[in-house]
């Protein structure tokens, strides 16, 4: 292939796998893009980012700056939501090279007459291009260059800042190289920053014995909203499948009167366009939906495709699923694991188009409710390809609806996921408790290619996961969990009012809550407040006020010698806020040690007077020193201090 450019583009970043995956942001948001961009020789280069979004025709551009070793950087901003694309160009520019020689040939004390007359073609170009305003300016420019009598004025004007700022703003672009073109997705600001409550609906009722329903839950919407979440999410709604159905704990037979496991879709009441009869009727949860946006929640959906055995599909698909070769229905398992009560897809079935449009209208007849977030049940047991494809179909109609993958997989199952277009993604936050596997992971999020595409959603814990330190653990561990996820990550959620209120009995041995929700209505009192409520709805409350809180990102971690304290500081991209956060990961001590405070990070040339002012105890100082000395008490194990500049 003949290519006459002399300008090589490389090492693009952002650019996940040369462009086959999509990076990700929210409005508002900037895009930083950087390469290794260099000509062959010594001649001066140019270089922009072209962009716009994919309603424009139009590309804008951004003139990218030298780093150093032929590396250019240069950012775009994205206000709206949907795809825009990016591109490099860059070129020489002769202009400039022009100029250059004729500054060095002066200084060596070269007479350069024939570089003047040279010089007029680029003064041609700039006579077409540059505005009226500056049309007498360079016809006098082309006029002295051609005079010999006006030399001196000629050279002055030919070294003059005056034409470098028109060369620069007019650039030729001759045999300019051009990279294909990169996409970003754009998401509303949810994406980023949301607070997730889990409860049952089931177990909303204020009498016990009682099956909740979907009325009982709009009397916990202001309890919610107090503790400072945004979005509720709601396990499965839907009809509860009666054959297979697994009973308390776990156990393979149900007794009379076992409600069985919501995530076990499907039943001679419906499937999964049908909701639970005794929860309520289509027009009870739109008003559950339209009540808790009135108060600033949204309603989370759970996406859980699998069937019970007694699923109208079974009989009306029958291609959608796998029998063995003795005719009956494979059931889910995940050895030793097995799942009696569920039934999975078979998407390697001659007939699946017709499954993924069903599955397709099931999504979209939810979004038609005003459901605009969905948490997708295991959505690493199906194809790659299918998510893909599903959530840019509804996407091309609904951008506002968001997608959190629930995968606790494999690292690469999980980032994939991610890459195919998941807006959120569960992760290893729950089973990282020590200090440095803490830091190893998050700058693993943050640092890594991960910060492009992959954003963190961090849970203490779900009903499936009851971790062995929140196990029978007090209110101090609670609160340290809550305190790492909230501050760590943009995305948090817990599971309630088991985590609040400390029920967590595990089943012997195990990672599982004992009398688990999963399998039986519980009953609670909603009306509980105590410590971990207020310091819940204390952080929360710092997290709405603090732009620092509500991204993952930019993060670093501070010197601090001792191995049960974390500091960390937070910034948000305009450092208009910035926070240094300390957490104690000992529930039972007193813990205390000096912090670093994080100058370089801070893009300060050393030590200065820094005002303090510590959101959780309401109190003052002021620090000077590099290091500073730090307590924190098992009663109140968080500092979220905020600097300020003196």
């Amino acid at each position: 292939m003949f290519r006459q450019e002399r300008v090589v583009i490389d090492n693009i970043s952002p650019s996940l796998e040369c462009g086959k995956f999509f990076i990700k942001r929210v409005t508002g948001e900037s895009v930083v893009v950087s390469a290794d961009i260099l000509p062959d020789g010594h001649d001066i280069m140019q270089a922009e980012v072209l962009y716009k979004h994919s309603a424009s025709r139009s590309w804008a551009s951004q003139r990218m700056r030298p780093l150093g070793n032929d590396r250019w950087e240069a950012s775009f901003s994205v206000e709206k939501q949907g795809f825009y694309q990016y591109k490099i160009s860059g070129w020489v520019d002769y202009a400039l090279n022009w100029q250059h020689g004729i500054e060095a040939k002066l200084e060596d004390g070269q007479h350069v007459k024939s570089e003047l007359l040279d010089g007029i073609q680029y003064i041609d170009f700039l006579l077409k291009e540059a505005g009226k305003g500056q049309q007498d300016y360079l016809s006098g420019v082309k006029e002295a260059f051609a005079d010999e009598g006006r030399y001196l004025e000629a050279t002055q004007e030919a070294t003059s800042d005056h034409l470098r700022r028109l060369f620069l703003e007019f650039p030729q672009r001759f045999l300019a190289n051009e990279t294909d073109p990169l996409e970003v997705y754009v998401d509303r600001k949810r994406a980023n920053f949301s607070t997730w409550y889990e409860f049952f609906p089931r177990s909303a009722a204020e009498e016990a014995g009682k099956h909740g329903t979907f009325q009982d839950c709009h009397r916990l919407l202001p309890r919610i909203v107090k503790m400072g979440f945004d979005t509720v999410y709601l396990p499965p709604v839907h009809p509860i499948g009666e054959v297979n159905r697994k009973g308390k704990n776990n156990t393979t037979n149900a007794e009379e009167g076992d409600c069985g496991v919501p995530w076990a879709i499907g039943s001679r009441h419906g499937g999964h366009r049908a909701l639970h009869p005794e929860l309520g009727s289509e027009q009870d949860f739109k008003d559950l939906i339209k009540a808790a946006n009135d108060q600033g929640l949204e309603i989370a959906m759970d996406l859980a495709f699998q069937a019970a055995p007694d699923h109208p599909y079974i009989n009306e698909h029958q291609e959608w699923f796998r029998k063995r070769p003795d005719g009956t229905m494979q059931y889910a398992e995940n050895p030793p694991k097995k799942y009696q009560d569920i039934v999975n897809f078979y998407f390697e079935s001659s007939a699946y188009k017709d499954l993924w449009k069903e599955l397709l209208g099931v999504t979209l007849q939810w979004v038609e409710y005003g459901v605009k977030i969905f948490r997708v049940d295991n959505p690493h047991t199906k194809p790659y390809y299918f998510w893909h494809w599903l959530i840019a179909e509804v996407k091309k109609k609904h951008p506002d609806v968001l997608f959190l993958a629930e995968a606790f997989s494999r690292p690469r199952v999980m980032q994939q996921l991610a890459k195919q277009g998941f807006s959120q993604s569960y992760t290893y936050f729950t089973w990282r408790v020590h200090k440095q596997e803490i830091i190893d992971y998050m700058i693993e999020l943050t640092q890594s290619e991960m910060r492009e595409y992959y954003r963190p959603n961090f849970w203490p814990n779900t009903p499936d996961i009851n971790p062995f330190h929140l196990q029978n653990a007090g209110a101090a561990m609670h609160m340290i969990r809550y305190g790492l996820a909230a501050t760590l990550s943009g995305n948090i959620g817990i599971y309630g009012p088991v985590f609040e209120q400390m029920v967590s009995e595990p089943f012997k041995n195990k990672e599982e809550y004992f009398h688990s929700e999963k399998y039986e209505i519980r009953h609670w009192d909603w009306n509980v407040e105590n410590k971990l409520t207020h310091i819940i709805g204390r952080i929360n409350h710092l997290r709405r006020e603090h732009a620092a809180l509500q991204q993952t990102n930019n993060i670093y971690f501070c010197g601090l010698e001792n191995d049960q304290m974390l500091a960390f500081y937070k910034w948000d991209d305009a450092r208009e806020d910035e926070l240094l956060i300390v957490i104690s990961l000992d529930p039972e001590n007193v813990q205390q040690g000096h912090v670093r405070l994080p100058w370089e990070a801070m893009e300060l040339h050393g030590p200065t007077s820094l005002g303090i002012f510590d959101h959780m105890t309401q109190t003052n100082y002021t620090w000077q020193e590099e290091w500073n000395f730090v307590e924190l008490n098992p009663s109140l194990p968080i500092h979220i201090f905020q600097l300020k500049r003196q």
